[in-house]
């Protein structure tokens, strides 16, 4: 007995600190869903994939956006690793259009009171960034497309498939508590510390297997868009790429017209490419920009030939 004993006593003893704290990343999701939205959700669902987190929750305020950059944010949620909750928050938001699919896509959903959601009817949008009328026989392709992505949602998650239609269909909006009633969500939660005390304990599916949440007394890690995701989401608006092109090209006319005055033709070149980038972002008729390119290019000839604006009108 001695020898086993004092082999014992003669290994090292490593000292246990603590465990480290659960952190969980909270996601601020305001504002039309585009490209720029999609790509800041991925990085961040990534990191907290890396990190383990117990849970990423997006707090979202959205009147919708883009299809694709819709379909992206809900592809990612499907295959994270890690539980996704979307919060409809703070009180007085809402999730409009292509925020009812995200919100349908998320391992859990919530609302906070005086929020709303609904309103997922497919709009069409022109080259202006408008919405605009789309032939019958297309629209109903369209909405039945719609009606059969959200319902496989709603069976994969368990809530509410026959309002989700509906959203679609007609367009359909309900507000917090209703929401709840109906199946839509998950829970109600005044805010994001009172939406981890209600999620911890509750079993989501994530992928394949089955996750008990363990939120209680977790620590929030606000994971904010860095300063270019900021600046190339304001640029995606379409009020601002139109208003870009439009002084970009008024820069460049002003420089041909008084050549070396440099700071307009260089405001005007900045003003273009970036008018380019947000037109990239936006669903664009090409026989629309290629007139209005047409229409530079014209201008342009018409000063430097020094005509009677012929070219110009």
């Amino acid at each position: 007995m001695g020898l086993p004993i004092a082999a014992l006593l003669a290994l090292p003893v490593f000292a246990q600190g603590p465990a480290p704290e659960s952190r969980v990343a909270v996601v601020e999701a305001r504002g039309v869903i585009n490209p720029v939205m999609a790509r800041y959700l991925d990085r961040v669902i990534g990191a907290a994939e890396t990190d383990r987190a117990p849970l990423v929750v997006i707090t979202l305020d959205t009147p919708g956006g883009l299809e694709t950059s819709m379909r992206e944010i809900n592809q990612r949620i499907l295959r994270s690793t890690v539980p996704v909750a979307v919060f409809v928050y703070p009180p007085g938001a809402r999730a409009g259009s292509a925020g009812v699919f995200i919100t349908y896509s998320a391992h859990l959903a919530a609302m906070a009171p005086s929020t709303n959601i609904g309103s997922a009817h497919p709009v069409a949008l022109g080259e202006s960034g408008s919405s605009e009328r789309t032939p019958g026989i297309l629209e109903e392709k369209v909405t039945n497309d719609a009606v059969a992505g959200i319902r496989s949602l709603a069976e994969l998650r368990g809530r509410n498939a026959d309002w989700a239609e509906q959203a679609v269909r007609q367009s359909a909006n309900l507000p917090a508590s209703e929401a709840l009633q109906l199946n839509v969500v998950d829970l109600l939660a005044e805010d994001v510390p009172d939406l981890l005390r209600q999620a911890d304990g509750r079993t989501v599916r994530v992928l394949t297997s089955n996750v008990v949440l363990a939120t209680r007394g977790a620590v929030t890690e606000a994971q904010g868009m860095n300063q270019l995701e900021r600046l190339l989401h304001v640029l995606s608006d379409p009020t601002i790429a139109y208003l870009l092109l439009s002084l970009g090209g008024l820069a460049l006319i002003y420089e041909l017209a008084n050549p070396g005055a440099i700071l307009p033709g260089v405001v005007g070149g900045i003003a273009l490419l970036l008018a380019l980038y947000s037109l990239g972002t936006l669903p664009v008729n090409i026989a629309g920009v290629g007139l209005i390119l047409f229409a530079l290019l014209l201008l342009f000839a018409d000063l430097l030939a020094g005509g009677s604006g012929v070219l110009t009108v």
